[in-house]
């Protein structure tokens, strides 16, 4: 081992970059985080992964709102569809 390094060209941060992901500050009741963290050791993966999970299992049940043009698609398909039956 060097008995001095240089570090005169180091960066401040994460060795690794993370992509896809965002770094926030939010805050979670005291006893939803101690369930994730208690989840988690049983589970074997880390807490926040978990929490991520749920959040994406949430968002897959919540139905978007109906806009416009996808009314006017499915509209069109099920017209469509009643004229190929005559």
């Amino acid at each position: 081992m060097k008995v001095e390094y240089d570090f005169s060209q180091a960066k401040q941060g994460a060795v690794i970059p993370q992509t896809g992901k965002t770094r926030i500050t939010i805050y979670i009741d005291d006893d939803v985080l101690e369930t994730f963290r208690e989840r988690s050791e049983s589970a074997g993966k880390g807490y926040q992964t978990m929490m991520n999970e749920a959040l994406r299992q949430y968002l897959e049940k919540v139905k978007q709102p109906l806009d416009e043009e996808t009314l006017r698609r499915v509209l069109q398909e099920e017209l469509q569809e009643l004229r190929a039956e005559k």
